[in-house]
């Protein structure tokens, strides 16, 4: 079987022998690390590591060519340099303080969206579905010759929280929310029209596989914001983009990016036609819960506890047993429930793929 017949097949709860090897990628300086344990030079990206380690790669998974969020970018660039810290602007047009070394979260200093003004403006010069260079030209054969590769492909589905989120900050976010909830369905409603806009214009007969949403929008103890307004809000919203994305492409899975503690949420995104979770970090949201809870309706992948890989051998063993029936009962691809930190060495994150390769031959 391809990779592309194994990952549906997954998604159909089948049994295929072997589940798809993925993880969900690695921080710089973790990478940094394990140049000194063993990891050779050469291998540097996200991508690089899981060829060299021969994983399949979630990352590798390749995605349509499109731009359906903000664009044109930003100008990236140094606006102060503090010494041991810089002041930048990032292709989003956010501003902040970093270090210059250290992957600490940065110091926000201004967004490009505080005000009603600002928005209009940022909507007119950044999210218009017409700019030119939105959708490849060449998108239907570069899809073509994926799929003849064996490769399964994703479209991006976009986001209605999680972009608002980052141009805006939590706080003013929150505070519009509560408000000027007006002028957040209004900012929620012309991305959902983007969003479709553009995937309209994708040539019909293009192959695609399913879609893959971000829309980070909980902490460890739940959502940022509150279930009643996600459900008025959202979550007709994502029914409109799966409704068109199902009776368009044929796509009948969508998974969705989100961290924290995602249990309030997922009734509502099932309801909206989302229904694969993703990365689910086990510190706030386990995945045997949410399989007992929303039984074969929810998909999921990731849910293997970084902490474990910390911890050591022992750890990583009762860390995977843990997860086994879930692996039985199928719908469900073990990943690290986030990007691998720095504190896993080299040794305990081979030790963990060697170890998952049994379980993976449970699926």
């Amino acid at each position: 079987m391809t990779h592309r017949e194994r990952l549906l097949k997954v998604f159909r709860f089948e049994k295929v022998g072997m589940l798809p090897n993925y993880d969900f990628g690695y921080w710089g300086e973790t990478i940094e690390r394990w140049h000194k344990e063993g990891l050779p030079e050469d291998v540097r990206t996200n991508q690089d590591v899981e060829r060299y380690l021969g994983l399949e790669g979630y990352e590798l998974i390749p995605s349509l060519p499109i731009n359906i969020g903000l664009y044109p970018y930003f100008e990236e660039k140094v606006l102060e340099d503090k010494g041991d810290h810089l002041v930048v602007q990032d292709g989003a047009g956010v501003i902040y303080e970093k270090h210059k070394t250290s992957a600490s979260i940065p110091k926000y200093l201004k967004f490009p969206i505080e005000t009603r003004s600002d928005w209009e403006r940022f909507r007119d010069e950044h999210l218009d579905p017409d700019y030119p260079g939105r959708i490849d030209p060449d998108i239907r054969q570069k899809a073509e010759l994926w799929r003849k590769e064996g490769w399964p492909i994703k479209v991006n589905g976009g986001s209605l929280y999680g972009w608002l989120r980052d141009w805006m900050g939590v706080e003013n976010i929150s505070i519009a929310i509560m408000t000027e909830k007006a002028w957040v369905e209004e900012m929620m409603e012309h991305l959902t029209n983007l969003t479709l806009s553009v995937l309209e214009r994708i040539p019909e007969g293009t192959p695609v596989d399913y879609a893959h949403w971000w829309e980070d929008m909980c902490f460890n103890h739940g959502p940022l914001i509150s279930p009643k307004l996600f459900e008025e809000l959202m979550v007709p919203r994502y029914k409109r983009i799966t409704d068109f994305l199902r009776e368009r492409f044929g796509i009948t899975v969508s998974v969705l990016d989100c961290d924290g503690q995602i249990y309030q949420l997922v009734p509502g995104w099932l309801r909206g036609g989302i229904n694969c979770m993703f990365p689910i970090e086990a510190a706030h949201t386990d995945p045997l819960v949410l399989r007992e809870r929303h039984g074969h309706q929810v998909l999921l992948i990731g849910g293997v506890d970084k902490r474990a890989l910390i911890a050591g051998k022992e750890a990583i063993d009762r860390e995977l047993e843990r997860l086994i029936p879930l692996v039985e009962d199928g719908g469900y691809i073990p990943t690290v429930d986030h990007r691998v930190p720095p504190d896993v060495s080299f040794e305990n994150y081979c030790y963990y793929l060697e170890k998952k390769k049994d379980i993976l031959k449970l699926g």
